[in-house]
């Protein structure tokens, strides 16, 4: 549950004097919370920004529950003020994402959000970083192709994750082959394999996410440019980047064909240091099925849906 961030000073005052305190086995409990938001405010004092975190497993993803974490983050925000967001995902919903950033620009109006990559942010955590003002990276930092996952079961009853992008590509790839040479026994077989109902629906959500991406960097770092389409057709380009956790460096995000904003920091500047120690804390904090929410006065772990 969120709850105050602070622990009450121990000592030898009287209980009527100090009130209610918690208690030494409590605070020891939660010792390691209490550190991280202790940086987390020390951090947004230096910062002059709300610093707010949302740092998940390697086997989870954003989805729609993450609307409650966020929810509680932003309680204590108040409305017209900078947010900084320190972001780590593998991914997930593309409309959880979108709703995610809507959620934050709604608070923070026009004053500025930025969002601070530590290690990651991908596929879906790359549309949330692109509805910012800012991206903060460092040397550790990645983004990565906009690339939808889809959870479907085969007919054996087994869970299978099917990459939209990849999938479409080989039903054009095959189309192209029989256009040419209608014999070729191999993209037949192929071509047999792909349903095309999954096609349709695969092409909708290609659809989606690319509006999705085209809307977000209109409303951020792109609302003074007129080229987020082509920003947000590069990130879906599975020619240029064919592998789902194809690294996109500070350096890609900020060349031509991209033109992101990004506030490149040394990993020996100070602030950065405290971004990267708070990171390794909560993902120390977590198990891989676990996300963490975490603000100055927030702090709360969730189990997440399994990527």
């Amino acid at each position: 549950m969120s709850e105050e961030s602070q622990p009450e000073p121990a000592g030898d005052l009287p209980e009527a004097a100090t009130g209610p305190r918690k208690t030494p086995l409590y605070q020891s409990i939660n010792a390691a919370r209490y550190q991280r938001q202790a940086m987390i405010k020390a951090i947004g004092e230096q910062t002059k920004r709300h610093l707010i975190c949302y740092v998940s497993g390697l086997g989870t993803m954003i989805d729609r529950d993450d609307t409650i974490g966020l929810v509680d983050l932003l309680h204590n925000v108040p409305p017209g003020e900078d947010v900084d967001l320190l972001l780590h995902t593998a991914g997930g919903d593309i409309d959880a994402a979108e709703k995610f950033v809507m959620m934050i620009r709604q608070k923070v109006g026009t004053a500025a959000f930025r969002v601070i990559v530590p290690d990651f942010a991908k596929s879906a955590g790359t549309l949330i970083a692109l509805g910012a003002d800012v991206i903060v990276m460092s040397d550790t930092s990645e983004l990565g192709p906009i690339d939808p996952q889809i959870r479907r079961i085969d007919g054996d009853g087994n869970h299978m994750v099917h990459s939209v992008l990849s999938y479409l590509e080989a039903f054009e790839h095959h189309a192209e082959i029989l256009r040419n040479d209608p014999g070729n026994i191999a993209s037949q077989i192929m071509m047999s394999k792909l349903d095309p109902g999954t096609l349709k629906q695969f092409e909708a959500i290609r659809t989606r996410a690319q509006r999705v991406a085209e809307d977000l960097l209109r409303q951020g770092m792109f609302r003074d440019q007129g080229n987020w389409s082509l920003a947000a057709a590069e990130l879906m380009n599975v020619k240029s980047r064919p592998s789902h956790g194809q690294m996109i460096s500070w350096q890609d995000a900020l060349s031509p064909k991209l033109g992101l904003t990004v506030e490149h920091m040394d990993q020996g500047d100070p602030i950065w240091q405290d971004y990267w120690f708070l990171y390794c804390l909560q993902r120390l904090a977590i198990t891989d099925r676990q996300k963490i929410f975490e603000s100055d006065f927030a702090s709360l772990t969730m189990e997440g849906v399994a990527a």
